[in-house]
């Protein structure tokens, strides 16, 4: 017991100090590019540091994996250069012993990420695009998810300025989100607020406009606007909204803190999208605690032997490297579960299943006994 506190320890001393340079390294690329970005923005040190804090958190969540790689590598190899690998085994403690307690460090490292800074990651993350949106855009649009409707904000512009908006409401939509259907289209003027309501049983997006079918135009700037109503087969409402911008709307999967994104992946599965990527990225969640251990493990089979006459700048360039191809192997199987090629379980506990099987072969096969 007081052997492996020690070794969690260790690991999570290194871990702290690892995580801790990736932090600044990542702040300081992050305000370069901002002041690099926004330089004619009138965007000031200030407002480039504050989006870069703003930006990091998802950069850093995502490296956590690499990071824990490089902890594990620090702790067996400095444990192997000061022979206290050696005088553990002579005590009697098997390789795997030895492992077990940095590896559930890790873990539980991955359970505090996933519990606690997931949700702040979603929340930077989206306060960092409304920034951003709000620089380049004036956030004019704007697509969420109701219990059982789907929501939309486009700006409107008239000689190249913002001259009101439509707020969107669909009770479901197509895979594609290129089909609304029984949408209502509420259009607000800038200066005189509510002006006009549209209702379309179908509305489909073109390229720059809204084609709407079975229409009821209600101008809501009339004193009885029930009694001015206006019938059409078909109508068009101009749009510069895209299909992609719609789906992107409902924000990257990162974007809906873990424990919100059951209910999420819900509702959009009852508004008629797909929530393929979003039960992929929440199993991926599920399964980071055992990528991290992974990493440990992986760690391990290449650098806890003894580096008397062994070449150790090999062994940790061979550890690190598998810890990145391990990486990568878990980002190529979330691109084939985004696009439905395998399931979404396969996609994410894939990837830190091999990587433990594979380190522990190793590390069994170098065991003494």
């Amino acid at each position: 017991m007081i052997l492996a506190s020690y070794v969690a320890r260790r690991f999570l001393r290194g871990f702290v100090m690892i995580a801790g340079v990736f932090l600044l390294i990542l702040f300081l690329i992050d305000m370069i590019e901002m002041i690099r970005r926004f330089s004619g923005r009138g965007l000031g040190l200030g407002g480039a540091a504050e989006l870069a804090g703003l930006n990091i958190a998802g950069s850093f969540y995502s490296i956590l994996p690499l990071m824990t790689v490089l902890a594990g590598i620090a702790l067996f190899l400095g444990l192997a250069r000061s022979s206290e690998m050696v005088a553990i085994r002579a005590s009697g403690r098997s390789g795997l012993r030895v492992i077990r307690a940095p590896a559930a460090a890790a873990a539980l490292v991955g359970v505090l990420a996933v519990g606690l800074l997931n949700p702040l990651v979603a929340v930077t993350g989206s306060l960092y695009d409304d920034a951003v949106a709000g620089i380049d855009r004036g956030g004019s649009q704007t697509v969420s998810l109701g219990d059982s409707a789907v929501w939309l904000r486009q700006g409107m512009q008239q000689n190249g300025r913002e001259s009101g908006q439509i707020v969107i409401r669909a009770r479901r939509a197509s895979p594609d989100a290129v089909t609304l259907y029984d949408a209502s289209f509420l259009v607000f003027d800038a200066e005189a607020g509510p002006v006009r309501r549209i209702e379309a049983r179908e509305a489909r997006l073109t390229p720059g406009a809204w084609d709407l079918r079975e229409v009821s135009d209600f101008p809501l700037d009339r004193p009885n606007p029930m009694a001015a109503v206006t019938r059409h087969a078909a109508m068009t409402l101009a749009s510069d909204l895209t299909a992609q911008r719609i789906r992107d709307g409902f924000g990257r999967p990162d974007s809906v803190p873990v424990w919100q994104l059951p209910a999420f992946i819900a509702g959009l599965e009852r508004a008629g999208f797909s929530a393929a990527r979003h039960k992929v990225w929440f199993q991926m969640e599920l399964a980071r605690p055992f990528l991290m251990a992974a990493m440990v493990m992986i760690a391990a089979a290449f650098t806890m032997q003894h580096m008397r006459g062994r070449n150790s700048g090999t062994a940790v360039l061979l550890a690190f490297g598998a810890g990145i191809a391990l990486f990568f192997l878990r980002n190529l199987a979330q691109v084939l579960g985004d696009n439905g090629q395998i399931p979404a379980a396969m996609a994410a506990w894939t990837p830190p299943l091999v990587g433990m099987m594979l380190a522990l072969g190793l590390i069994l096969r170098r065991e003494d006994g």
